[in-house]
């Protein structure tokens, strides 16, 4: 078809002879190859190439593990980089994983480089693959690579490519698992290549608002110990006012009408069988509750927050008051959130302690009957846990066996049954236990030493690993209090295997997951490894949950929002419950949105957490990339998590061969809180990337 002119359009073949008039020096061909183009409207492919260096954009998204930052033009110890002996002036390396998104335009030609596990990696074992992916397709890998291994080419054709991904993976043990992008270059014809946080995902709330009736949330049964005192708030979300009542209440206990508040002394050992009951204008519900009168403490795994992760050292009486006003006013209490826990940073530190600058953070560690001293920003820690007990809820505090904690602040090395007593005068419920500088002790050190808060994480013996732990636990079970007594000591030891034995009721099994937020699912799996010892009183902590606004780990930076996705943070939580981990979320609570709440807050997922049996989900392996996690549930049904680690969506299928089950069963998605219908044999979900399909099979 000829095109239409407009009678005041100047013809083409005009336009060409002014362009050759005033000096052109196009050939003929030329000539013919733009007057055609012209003609069809098109331009003709012909514009430069230009070169950009990797390291020559904002690598701010690079996201990697580890506490030491990527590094260009060096490595990351401060040495030349060096793969296999081959020395590069310009690259990137970083630890391994790693991972670096980048928008093209589609006009990128090609991208090169040379890659390979740093030389100096502190380990003979250090290995790293390289992967890259593009639109949503594998491009390239370089397979495992090795330390000492010379470096692999890459060159890559990139046209009409829009979303690339340059990824560092390491195939076991990532502590010296450094990657080298060397001599990395796009070569492109549009714009530069532009580096973002992740694909880009809309935030969709999938949980359903809850209903304007009484629905009663919470745990089925709770733990105490006879006499100490008791505070329970029965968790249940629809409209306000709301009336409560109890059948089977203990005499030494009391339930307010109103709030739902039972508070008084704990009953006589054994145990106690109650219903509760709430209504509102909209209706009513009754659920069963049981009171276990004992020597055993979070028979569920413990929920709350604690403010590491979002306030750091910025920590202060009105944050903490804040954090259990928005715990109630969310609906968080309404689904079982109940511990309000300061973190480090409330103790004074000393005048040389380079993580508090903060001169209202400096004084003495101690009065002058040894009593510890919180800083100018706690003036009454009575009146903060008073104020929390008000609410319903309870109140944690947090310590280190050692003369300091790992901000520099004063421990509880020498004092610790006076600072125990000293915590429930002051009426806390939850004790945080930080190895931190008690690595000097156990390896015999000067206790003094001003360098002791750069703690390491060594013991020469099971026993040195278990001593300040068995000491407090011992402390805490004859004192006049219901403590929840938490070991923070990264997994050392195993002490998976021994936390209960010394009085833990719940214990770290890795390191801080804040700097290793893209390792949500290698995390999640490790932890599973030792499900074994997860039970009723006993619970396998992999940290806090971390989406919504969070502060940065590695530099105490201030609240911003959280790297994941919207699908991993559904992951989160999804994987958290499923290992029934405790649910402690750590971000900013002024700044809760309906999309983080709707994750925090889904009752049916609460529930697999929650879950009387107390089962940490087995893992079934499909591929390299998805997997399967299935919980055992008290009413005999089954929990299935559909995992994708990878970073393309994949089709999982749970076979109920692999979940334990036969026959016609129902499956319902839950964090929807729908029925998906009735499957015979297996369910079939497509998984995103680094997603979790979460149902329950009965």
């Amino acid at each position: 078809m000829k095109p239409v002119m407009s009678k005041t359009e100047s013809a083409p073949s005009t336009r060409l002879q002014k362009t050759v008039s005033e000096g052109s020096i196009l050939n003929r061909k030329r000539c013919w190859t733009i007057l055609l183009a012209l003609i069809l409207g098109v331009v003709p492919a012909c514009q430069a190439t230009e070169t950009v260096a990797l390291t020559s954009l904002d690598l701010t998204d690079l996201h990697y593990e580890g506490w030491r930052k990527p590094q260009t033009d060096k490595s990351l110890n401060g040495k030349p980089l060096s793969i296999g002996g081959q020395k590069f002036a310009h690259g990137v390396s970083t630890h391994a994983t790693s991972t670096l998104w980048l928008e093209l335009d589609g006009r990128a030609q090609q991208f090169a480089a040379s890659v390979g596990v740093d030389d100096a990696a502190g380990n003979e074992a250090a290995a790293v693959s390289f992967t890259i992916i593009g639109d949503g397709r594998k491009l390239w890998t370089s397979g495992v690579m090795k330390r000492g291994e010379a470096a692999k080419t890459v060159d890559l054709a990139l046209k009409g490519v829009r979303s690339l991904l340059l990824m560092a993976d390491h195939p076991g043990d990532n502590s010296f698992d450094i990657a080298i992008w060397a001599d990395a270059r796009f070569i492109v014809g549009g714009a530069k290549p532009r580096t973002v946080n992740a694909p880009r995902e809309k935030a969709v709330i999938l949980t359903p608002k809850p209903p304007s009736a009484p629905r009663i949330n919470g745990p089925k049964v709770y733990g105490c110990r006879p006499g100490n005192p008791f505070i329970y708030r029965i968790p249940t979300t629809g409209e306000r006012p709301m009336q409560f009542a109890a059948d089977g209440l203990p005499a030494s206990l009391r339930l307010d009408a109103e709030s739902g508040i039972v508070t008084g002394t704990a009953p006589a050992r054994g145990e106690h069988v109650l219903t509760f009951h709430a209504k509102n204008r909209h209706g009513s519900a009754s659920r069963a509750f049981k009171i276990v009168s004992g020597d055993t403490l979070a028979l569920t795994p413990p929920m709350g927050w604690n403010h590491w992760y979002a306030h750091h050292n910025r920590i202060t009486d009105i944050v903490m008051r804040e954090a259990a006003d928005v715990m109630v006013r969310t609906g968080m209490a309404d689904v079982g959130y109940s511990y309000v826990n300061i973190d480090g940073c409330w103790q004074n530190a000393s005048a040389d302690a380079k993580h508090t600058p903060d001169p209202l953070r400096i004084g003495p560690f101690r009065d002058a009957a040894g009593n510890i001293l919180p800083n100018k920003y706690f003036p009454d820690m009575g009146a903060l846990t008073a104020y929390i007990h008000a609410k319903g809820l309870k109140a944690g505090i947090y310590s280190s066996p050692g003369p300091l904690d790992c901000a520099g602040d004063a421990g509880s090395y020498q004092h610790e049954e006076q600072d125990a007593r000293q915590f429930v005068d002051w009426g806390f419920d939850f004790l945080k236990y930080d190895w931190c500088s008690y690595s000097h002790i156990a390896e015999g050190k000067d206790p003094k030493a001003k360098d002791i808060y750069l703690w390491g994480k060594t013991a020469p013996s099971l026993q040195a690993y278990q001593y300040p732990y068995r000491l407090m636990g011992g402390i805490l079970k004859k004192l006049p209090r219901d403590i929840v007594f938490d070991l923070c000591q990264y997994g050392m030891g195993d002490v998976w295997e021994w936390g209960a034995e010394v009085g833990g009721h719940c214990w770290r099994t890795a390191d801080d997951l804040g700097a290793f937020l893209n390792r949500l699912f290698p995390v999640a799996l490790k932890n599973a490894e030792h499900r074994a010892w997860s039970k009723p009183g006993a619970w396998n902590d992999p940290d806090y949950i971390q989406i919504g606004f969070i502060g940065d780990a590695r530099n105490n930076g201030a609240p911003k929002p959280c790297p994941l996705t919207s699908t991993e943070q559904y992951s989160f939580m999804s994987l958290w419950c499923l290992m029934a981990a405790p649910l402690f979320y750590s971000g900013d609570m002024s700044r809760l949105d309906p999309f983080t709440v709707g994750i925090l807050c889904n009752t049916e997922v609460i529930e697999v957490d929650q879950d009387p049996f107390g089962d940490s989900a087995r893992v079934v392996k499909l591929d390299d990339d998805t997997f399967l996690m299935v919980k055992n549930m008290e009413d005999g049904s089954k929990v299935v998590g559909l995992c994708n680690r990878g970073e393309l969506p994949a089709t999982v299928t749970a076979r109920w061969s692999d979940v334990g089950i036969a026959g016609r069963r129902i499956v319902r998605d839950l964090w929807r809180q729908k029925d998906l219908g009735r499957f015979d044999g297996e369910f079939r979900a497509s998984v995103p990337r680094h997603g979790v399909v979460l149902v329950r099979v009965r």
